[in-house]
């Protein structure tokens, strides 16, 4: 039987419950996961590199078959680095689609091996984005079902050392 590897990148400035959704979904998928968090050099992230990922890994602990990466750069070269041919990709309403089809279209034009995969959350999570969740916590919203109760802690903590 074939190995099968797939890779979910983003930002995950900070992951969702969303995020852990589509991870849990994509899991099941495929014998091995890489989680991997984006180095991009254009936005300034709320979190540093390694907490994300320290937040990434407490959001998997316990998934034998989930990995916690990060890299920079085109993620096509990140993927052929490391033999992987799929990538996953969450879209979680219509206006995601058009933006998703254009990468999947251009990914696949430098690396036509590859495939996406395209993976709906569950309707909770279907509003929630990153950057929703960093503007209730800076205004001192409750996050509830929208993170990890670790991933609120650190939002809590991030925007108290702001003030």
């Amino acid at each position: 039987m074939k190995h099968r590897r797939a890779v979910y990148p983003g930002s995950f400035d900070p992951v969702t419950n969303g995020h852990v959704d589509i991870i849990r979904r994509a899991s099941a998928l495929f014998d091995e996961l890489v989680v991997a968090v984006l180095l991009n050099r254009g936005k300034t992230p709320l979190f540093s590199t390694e907490e994300r990922l320290d937040m990434l890994r407490k959001s998997v602990a316990g998934w034998r078959n989930v990995r916690v990466d990060s890299f920079s750069g085109l993620m096509v070269d990140y993927m052929r680095k490391n033999d992987m041919a799929v990538a996953i990709r969450g879209l979680r309403a219509v206006s995601d689609l058009e933006y998703e089809f254009q990468l999947a279209h251009t990914n696949r034009t430098l690396y036509p091996e590859m495939e996406t995969v395209f993976l709906m959350p569950g309707e909770n999570y279907v509003y929630l984005t990153s950057t929703t969740v960093r503007e209730v916590a800076s205004l001192g919203g409750e996050l509830g079902t929208q993170v990890p109760r670790h991933v609120s802690l650190a939002l809590r903590k991030k925007f108290s050392e702001k003030k």
